[in-house]
């Protein structure tokens, strides 16, 4: 018959050792750790010699030179004999790539979108480019009982949605204007940018300040405010937004909660492997 005490502890789970919780130094593989320091730097350089490794990293010169030697072998790391320089390897793209291949826009923004509604009280929203139109293919719904509804499969028109105006500001100049030269811009209510030269102006503003705003554009009491997600290529993908009543969502708030969607959006561009644009966009 076994202990009671032994019966009712909880299982580990598979793959986790009896250290699991445990992240001080005890349980890091120290030159591992180092051997990532090195490999992590090298991609962010162009190249650099053995001696502007060591003197970079703090590190002695035999000892980056044996990491480099192991990750050479892996193909992680490769050397260019003419002028000396260590360069990041192919293989690191093709572990880049299978990342890639697991990545899903959908399940890594779930968290973070819950955890914008739970910052902000106010449904948080993920959406794409479809067409001329956002597709909105998540949402998190706070609890508040008067509250924005836009189920997964919704569209809205570009010019009059947050995160339509955020990814329209975030296209090169090229795009733009293939995007909003199909027709008049459909009004929906009197703060609706119906004309492409207020919206264009608006863009500029949404640039300037990293997130759009969506002023009862749509429908009259409700306001949003988008940022755009971006990919490895510096590419606008995807737009987190927060909708609400205006009752809530007032003018003198909107400074305040923009800061916790331009970090949703943040957080979901570094969980997908991308890089936030660090020029404006251009034709």
């Amino acid at each position: 018959m076994s202990d009671a005490s032994t019966t009712n502890a909880p299982r580990r789970a598979r793959g986790r050792p009896r250290g699991w919780n445990d992240k001080t130094g005890q349980n890091t593989i120290k030159s591992l750790d180092r051997a990532m320091e090195v490999f992590d730097h090298l991609s962010t350089t162009p190249g650099q010699t053995l001696s502007e490794l060591a003197a970079d990293l703090r590190q002695s010169p035999a000892t980056v030179y044996r990491i480099l030697i192991t990750l050479e072998r892996r193909r992680l790391v490769e050397f260019e004999r003419a002028e000396q320089l260590w360069h990041i390897g192919p293989h690191a793209f093709v572990i880049g790539s299978r990342f890639l291949r697991r990545t899903s826009l959908v399940e890594r923004a779930r968290p973070i979108l819950r955890r914008l509604m739970e910052d902000t009280g106010e449904t948080a929203n993920l959406g794409i480019v479809q067409g001329g139109s956002v597709l909105f293919v998540s949402q998190v719904e706070t609890h508040a009982n008067i509250r924005a509804f836009f189920p997964p499969g919704s569209l809205s028109p570009l010019h009059s949605s947050g995160i339509g105006k955020a990814l329209l500001a975030d296209m090169s100049e090229e795009r733009l204007n293939r995007m909003i030269s199909h027709g008049p811009l459909e009004t929906f209510t009197p703060n609706t940018l119906a004309t492409k030269s207020a919206l264009v102006a608006d863009l500029a503003m949404t640039r300037q300040r990293g997130y759009a705003i969506d002023n009862e554009e749509k429908n009259l009491g409700m306001r949003c405010i988008a940022s755009s997600v971006f990919d490895m290529h510096e590419e606008a993908v995807a737009g987190i937004s927060i909708s609400g009543p205006s009752i809530r969502m007032e003018p003198d708030q909107i400074a305040r909660l923009s800061r916790f969607v331009v970090d949703a959006a943040a957080d979901l561009t570094a969980a997908l492997g991308g890089t936030p644009r660090q020029e404006p966009p251009s034709a």
